[in-house]
């Protein structure tokens, strides 16, 4: 079977070998054994279940808690000549009747549809009484009460798969999956250890980078205004900044849509299609928007303010680069931002025990914003990655051209500090009182009595805020859980005031380096105009047709046969049948030109 495959994988997919993990999740399927696979964004996850889909015989019953990805994705089966469909809220109950009617009679290698689906008794005897090739569980992570995104609803859907009676295999994939999440989907879909494929977390095109102290809208400005035809996404934290930032960039005259759970339905559809079919270049969004969005040649992701978590900032930065191709993943920092997501959490519903563990995550962000190591690195040591990576070389970090200072004595100097004012206050009261301020609440605690108050002087009082918040990130200090944070010292503190260890610390991040693409852009642009003219006609995302990564790979090429064609990763027989010759006439024509 695995050859058959191979031989699927060639044809329908256009890929001459399988990714990292896939082979082996596809064997654990097709062996009829539960499998869970942890793979990052881009890697090819859905070839997972779909290669077994076709191998096998039966209908696949792919979950997922995507409604507007579902069309997406049966559009770009039904694009290959596989039969699937999707059922959900979107579509008439007369439709769903008739779906559910050829689900009987087999009529489907793919069914997507919404966990809400399962509660339905008439979907369940369908399933009950039908051949089923597998059952999967796209962005797993959301069955998990410790996901960052859980949804009671997708977890509900493990009681009601017992209704069905004997089962095929379960395939359960995400992207993000702390230790804690990676356990709780294996109790609950019986995945033995044996049968899990963690690939790893490493997205080696994402260029990771933070940026303190700059105005955010002249930032953001200079980065897109250098990228005119780009894809991007600008991710902020309410619904009102969102309309602030979308409104102020149509003023400057970008193509630019907004998403965010205030809008109406179909405002949200319209501008989610209008910038997967490339109409609109920018999207600005809450993280209402992108779980799923399959557009694979988003450029880069800007965050305008700080996310909540580091499963949220990863998935969503994520969303750049799926196509494999160098893209910028870029937070803005500002230390006001942290104050907004501790009001979200404490205006939230969660129950107290929720926020405690809500603020233990904040808090692991902030660090991400202050460490001096590689960005990459530490998300993949706080996602206990399995695999021991060198620093990426490319993050902002990575590439700083700045200072390292010697900050030994300034540590001791603050840790000294915290010690001395009883392990019972905050960062900000701290670097008061070694700034030697006169603020009032240093002179009501009596800290200016304190041998450590104005140790500091030379330096500002953000400076001193960001030696701290650099020692908390480096784990030198801990910070308590809680609304109000408040710093102690470690196990990690008494090699700093014993003078047995030293403190570097970088000064003034600068800007990552440029990446130049060797291939012919002008060509390149006269391929895009095709692909989007052909997924117009088709009425299809232009990602179907080919990704950006394979138009690249042409302009580079510039293959002049069928057999040529056949040769550039993404492109197999099918999508030869239905677009090659097209895109090939627009080759030989440039070719014929530059003779």
């Amino acid at each position: 079977m695995l050859k058959l495959a191979q031989q699927i994988l060639e044809q329908y997919f256009g890929f001459s070998s399988f990714r990292s993990g896939q082979k082996q999740i596809i064997e654990h399927v097709l062996q009829r054994k539960n499998a869970l696979g942890i793979m990052p964004t881009g890697g090819g996850k859905s070839l997972c279940y779909q290669i077994p889909g076709l191998v096998l015989d039966g209908t696949a019953i792919i979950i997922s808690p995507l409604i507007s990805l579902m069309k997406d994705q049966v559009d770009s089966l039904t694009s290959l000549g596989i039969s699937a469909t999707y059922i959900n809220s979107s579509i008439s109950h007369e439709a769903q009747q008739h779906r559910l009617r050829s689900i009987a009679k087999g009529s489907y290698s793919f069914v997507y549809v919404a966990p809400e689906r399962f509660d339905s008794d008439s979907f369940i005897e369908v399933l009950r009484t039908s051949k089923l090739s597998l059952i999967a569980f796209d962005e797993a992570h959301c069955i998990s009460q410790w996901g960052h995104d859980f949804r009671p609803s997708y977890r509900s859907v493990v009681q009601q798969l017992k209704r069905i009676g004997s089962l095929p295999s379960v395939i359960a994939l995400t992207a993000t999956a702390t230790e804690d999440v990676t356990a709780d989907i294996q109790r609950l879909l019986s995945i033995e250890q044996s049968n899990v494929v963690n690939t790893g977390f490493a997205r080696d095109n994402l260029h990771f980078r933070i940026v303190k102290g700059k105005e955010k809208r002249a930032f953001i400005n200079d980065y897109i205004k250098s990228r005119p035809n780009e894809s991007g996404i600008i991710y902020a934290s309410t619904r009102r900044d969102v309309d602030r930032i979308h409104q102020w960039l149509t003023k400057e005259g970008y193509l630019v849509g907004k998403y965010h759970a205030g809008l109406p339905e179909d405002d949200r559809k319209e501008a989610q299609n209008a910038f997967i079919q490339d109409e609109t270049t920018i999207m600005v969004a809450t993280n209402a928007f992108g779980m799923g969005i399959d557009k694979s040649n988003v450029r880069y992701v800007i965050h305008h303010s700080l996310p909540m978590n580091i499963e949220s900032y990863y998935q969503e930065a994520g969303r750049a680069g799926r196509d494999g191709e160098p893209s910028d993943c870029i937070l803005l920092f500002s230390a006001k931002d942290i104050q907004l997501q501790k009001f979200l959490i404490e205006q939230s519903l969660m129950d107290e025990e929720k926020k405690v563990i809500e603020y233990q995550k904040l808090q692991q962000m902030v660090n991400y914003c202050h460490t001096d190591r590689c960005l990459q690195q530490y998300m993949l040591t706080y996602f206990h990655d399995p695999f021991d990576r060198p620093a990426c070389e490319i993050c902002s970090n990575c590439l700083h051209q700045g200072e390292l200072l010697d900050i030994t004595k300034e540590a001791q100097m603050i840790l000294s500090c915290v010690k001395r004012m009883g392990e019972r206050f905050g960062t900000g009261l701290v670097a008061k009182v070694l700034k030697g301020s006169k603020n009032q609440k240093v002179l009501d605690g009596h800290f200016h009595k304190l041998t450590t108050y104005g140790l500091l002087s030379k330096w500002t009082e953000k400076e001193i805020t960001q030696m701290i918040q650099f020692l908390t990130a480096e784990g030198y200090l801990a910070v308590d859980d809680g609304k109000f944070p408040l710093l102690r010292l470690t196990s990690e503190s008494l090699p700093i005031l014993k003078g047995e260890q030293q403190v570097s610390m970088l000064i003034e991040a600068t800007a990552a380096a440029t990446y130049a693409d060797q291939y012919d852009e002008w060509l390149f642009e006269q391929l895009r105009t095709l692909r989007k003219s052909i997924a117009e006609q088709n009425a299809i995302p232009p990602y179907i047709v080919f990704s950006d990564a394979t138009l690249k790979q042409l302009a580079i090429h510039k293959p002049a046969s069928k057999k040529d064609m056949l040769t550039v990763k993404g492109i197999g027989e099918k999508k030869y049948e239905q677009y090659g010759e097209a895109f090939l006439e627009v080759l030989q024509s440039y070719s014929a030109q530059t003779v």
